[in-house]
């Protein structure tokens, strides 16, 4: 591999559990560190699960642990950023893995390039979100005030990262309802099917999110299958093999 291609492969792991999409990305950053991949991108959908960032308090949690159990609901500490969120179905989730050595060190500026790619997204379908002010994510006005398109919370170890951020398509918003996302009271969460009154497609969606991306961080996109990935890391770490397969 010849890391001046700049290159970028994109993963489609289509719905996968988080557990296994965490234990993916440990995988691939400890394979990046020791550039044994190119960067990566990771895409997916997760069933119902709420994630607390390392900022985040389970008083930010509205449902109990029968509550969560009886809606199939997973709770999940994570050691990204941010605090409280919900990923589910109709969501897409995108797991940047890159080595920011190589493109600039400075969590700032890759906390907005993240916004920037959902910001890019949204304006195709017409739809002016934008940053705010001492809060992370993209937000757009509507009718019942301002509501919160897509989130992110990231980690970065060695200037590697991983988590990333999540563009709410046709999520079921209600599960939005058992956290106080982001802890930001009185916020809701919204999603481009809600803002245009019309189905979207979530892959439709994945594609822009993924072009953007390459646009973003200047990466000439490479389809990789999820299986050949797994092959490539068993291939770097032969211990890993029944982990990836799991993930598979």
């Amino acid at each position: 591999m010849k890391q001046s291609e700049k290159i970028c492969w994109v993963v489609d792991a289509g719905l996968i559990p988080y557990g296994p999409a965490c234990e993916l990305q440990r995988q691939l950053v400890a394979a990046r560190k020791e550039r044994a991949v190119p960067d990566v991108l990771l895409l997916c959908e997760h069933p119902h699960v709420i994630t607390l960032g390392r900022n985040g308090g389970r008083e930010h949690l509205l449902a109990g642990d029968r509550l969560l159990a009886e809606k199939n609901i997973e709770l999940h500490a994570t050691d990204r950023g941010g605090d409280i969120t919900y990923h589910g179905p109709g969501q897409i989730v995108a797991y940047p893995i890159l080595d920011l050595a190589e493109h600039r060190r400075d969590v700032r500026w890759y906390v907005e390039q993240l916004e920037e790619i959902m910001i890019r997204a949204a304006a195709d379908y017409g739809i002016a979100a934008r940053r705010v002010e001492g809060r992370h994510g993209v937000w757009i006005d509507t009718p019942a005030g301002e509501e919160k398109l897509g989130a992110l919370g990231v980690h970065i170890s060695r200037w590697v990262t991983s988590h990333g951020l999540a563009c709410n398509v046709s999520t079921d918003l209600r599960y939005f309802d058992w956290i106080v996302p982001c802890g930001i009271a009185g916020k809701r969460a919204t999603s481009l099917e809600r803002a245009l009154g019309r189905p979207v497609a979530c892959e439709e969606v994945r594609e822009r999110l993924a072009a953007y991306f390459g646009e973003v961080f200047a990466r000439r996109l490479e389809p990789v299958s999820l299986a050949a990935l797994s092959e490539i890391l068993a291939a770097h770490a032969p211990d890993t093999q029944g982990a990836i397969a799991t993930a598979v």
